[in-house]
């Protein structure tokens, strides 16, 4: 079942979203699509148009009503079948963008919360096999809370033959200092040092490796095995060189947040008894790729709130570093620039009908966050991921992150 050809008209977009407040991913995303953003030094106005709007969750704080009386172009929709139809019965729209995040929804066993993101998915994809065709799909963050469903998810893209994009910001945001990951390099561990809690911040640090090491020579080869390290055993595993001190010292190097007040850019570092009394509850996700590849996810909150990456590189006598800049809102606005990239991404996807990068790249990274949890769950034994194992491909030679 193929996808549309890609034509010079304004592609028709349907927004299906979890909630549309202030601040959620949702506003973030499809406000950009109806409003347009700066991009380049100037104001873009992206050259397609969201006709219909579905959001499964309204309330106290719900915009998507004001929106739709400022845009009269489009229309909400009481299911996501009449937003893609338009009402007509049959597809109607040249492009679906799903915003799955927020909301409130049920937790699993191990505290993570079900988002419908696979929900979302069926329901779309009834309305492309019921019509015979398919259009391009984005998909912002994870693909689902599920592993079998987030397998399931790039399958059916790939049998109705239609692009599905996903994953966050993080990729695609601006760099400080603005380098791409050297294409086919020899990389023998890679770290990313972020902030946030489990099953929600560590998707994007598990990125911020992910669209680095996707790289390496070779390209992604999969994953073996995970394990999950938090509390004392977080510490004893720093100590004990489970993952290297000198690659977080570089990743940390990158950071613009460190506490408490040291100076970035140069050796002046917490130590790590300072960073015990600043941390109270450190997560580490260590996990081997098939090819020997080394890499740690670490969460320290207390101690940064930004997002960093260092890795060792083969020839290079130095780490490679950098911080993936994200700049946030403060509260009194509800501008979050790093959007910006992600939803151009996106834009190209639906005006080129060709995903930007590869949607294994979320699928892996929506495993390794299953498997931290799962690990996490387990006494913080190391699982095997067989699955992961599976997950190889070659990465989008082009760079795609905001170089402006």
């Amino acid at each position: 079942m193929a996808q549309n050809e890609t034509s010079t008209k304004r592609p028709r977009l349907a927004a299906v979203v979890t909630a549309y407040k202030k601040l959620l991913h949702p506003q973030h995303v499809v406000d950009r699509l109806l409003d347009g953003y700066g991009w380049n030094g100037t104001f873009h106005h992206p050259a397609m148009d969201v006709l219909s709007l579905y959001v499964d969750q309204r309330g106290e704080g719900d915009l998507s009503q004001e929106r739709a009386d400022r845009h009269p172009t489009m229309k909400i929709y009481p299911t996501i079948a009449e937003a893609l139809t338009l009402g007509t019965g049959k597809l109607a729209v040249d492009g679906v963008v799903v915003v799955g995040e927020h909301g409130n929804y049920p937790l699993t066993e191990k505290g993570v919360m079900k988002h419908p993101h696979f929900e979302f998915f069926e329901e779309v994809t009834k309305v492309f096999r019921a019509s015979g065709r398919s259009v391009p799909y984005f998909n912002d963050k994870e693909l689902s809370w599920n592993w079998d469903w987030s397998k399931q998810m790039v399958d059916t893209s790939h049998q109705l033959g239609f692009p599905l994009q996903g994953g966050s910001s993080l990729a695609v945001t601006w760099r400080v200092p603005s380098v791409e990951f050297p294409l086919g390099a020899t990389v023998h561990e890679a770290v990313s040092v972020g902030y946030g809690g489990m099953a929600s911040y560590d998707f994007h640090g598990l990125e911020t490796i992910q669209c680095m090491v996707e790289r390496r020579k070779g390209g992604e080869t999969g994953v073996e095995w995970l394990q999950t390290y938090r509390g004392d055993g977080f510490w004893t595993a720093y100590q004990e060189g489970v993952w290297s001190q000198a690659l977080v010292k570089a990743a940390l190097s990158r950071s613009s947040t460190l506490t408490p007040g040291s100076s970035t850019f140069t050796d002046m570092f917490p130590t790590i008894e300072q960073m015990r009394a600043l941390v109270r509850d450190p997560v580490a996700y260590n996990y081997q790729h098939r090819d020997g590849l080394r890499c740690t996810m670490l969460l320290m909150n207390g101690l940064v709130r930004d997002f960093t990456f260092a890795a060792t590189i083969e020839g290079q006598s130095k780490p490679f570093s950098t911080q993936m800049y994200l700049p946030m809102p403060d509260g009194r606005t509800t501008l979050a620039s790093f959007f910006s990239p992600l939803v151009y991404n996106a834009e190209q996807m639906f005006l080129t009908g060709k995903a930007q990068y590869p949607i294994e790249r979320t699928l892996l990274t929506s495993g390794l966050l299953i498997a931290g949890v799962d690990s996490a769950f387990q006494a913080l034994q190391r699982v095997q991921t067989p699955n992961l194992a599976a997950v190889n491909y070659q990465p989008n030679p082009e760079s795609t992150f905001w170089r402006s």
